[in-house]
């Protein structure tokens, strides 16, 4: 196997590591092999692949798109450091509202599995960093659903000091946890 997956204090929230081969060339490893993952519980089929590049104190989420159009995301960081997080808001999931939050760079080569119904951000902790990831569902603006990074009740230490933090409008109008409503087991309303 290629991998080492590390379970998480969440279900179906995984932490990759993959197996560097080092010699004085330099490194080869395999970041995806659908056989590993596969075996691992992990059956999503990748349709679309994203790359961003930001700059120190940078906060991108907490982002996800709702319902049908739902995606799992399979992160990794490129160039740089980041502090990826995973909030989840699964349905009746006695973790809802927990988060996951791990250092991700191009020294560790880890990812991140993100599942579905779950929100996705991450904070820039090098000069710069390009981050790439994988997900399972094309985007669909309409589905775009986003909590604010800095809600109190999910508590997130974006490992950046407050006056270094740069976000998009958006981000900062973001709704906040308690905006999400369930109303049944169609999940995504909002009040």
């Amino acid at each position: 196997m290629a991998f080492n997956f590390i379970k998480t204090q969440i279900e179906g929230v995984y932490i990759i590591e993959p197996k560097i081969f080092k010699d004085s060339r330099g490194y080869f490893f395999e970041s995806y092999n659908e056989e590993d993952f596969h075996k691992n519980g992990i059956k999503n089929r990748f349709v679309q692949d994203n790359q961003s590049k930001s700059s120190y104190g940078v906060v991108r989420g907490l982002h996800c798109q709702l319902g049908q159009h739902s995606q799992a995301k399979l992160v990794r960081v490129l160039s740089g450091k980041v502090l990826d997080v995973a909030v989840d808001i699964r349905f009746g999931s006695p973790t809802f509202g927990k988060h996951v939050a791990v250092v991700l760079s191009d020294e560790n080569q880890r990812q991140l599995f993100i599942p579905r119904d779950f929100l996705h951000g991450f904070s820039v902790l090098s000069d710069t960093a390009i981050f790439a990831y994988k997900v399972d569902n094309l985007y669909n603006k309409e589905s775009e659903f986003g909590i604010r990074y800095d809600d109190p009740t999910i508590g997130v230490d974006w490992k950046v000091p407050t006056d270094k933090i740069l976000t998009s409008a958006k981000d900062r109008l973001a709704n906040k946890l308690q905006d999400i409503y369930y109303g049944n087991t169609n999940y995504g309303k909002i009040k």
